[in-house]
């Protein structure tokens, strides 16, 4: 089955939502799961039943690569 961007988290039957473990009680959290089918969701954990973002495994692959290398260090300041 596959996904489209902004679809409501809560019609992705399956899938198992996780946050990182540096999330803080203040909500700065972003949640992320394996779709069934294939790919990778993203969700404002804040808005549970909100929109996810929706990639293909390798777009989320070269993300973390990219962040692991540092090249996102400036959106943090």
């Amino acid at each position: 089955m596959q996904f489209d961007n902004g679809v409501p988290s809560n019609q992705i039957q399956g899938a198992v939502w996780i946050k990182s473990q540096a999330s803080s009680a203040e909500g700065n959290c972003v949640e992320a799961a394996v779709l069934p089918g294939g790919g990778v969701g993203l969700r404002n954990s804040r808005h549970p039943e909100g929109p996810a973002l929706v990639y293909t495994t390798a777009e989320v692959r070269a993300f973390i690569q990219g962040a692991k290398a540092g090249e996102f260090d400036h959106l943090v300041g």
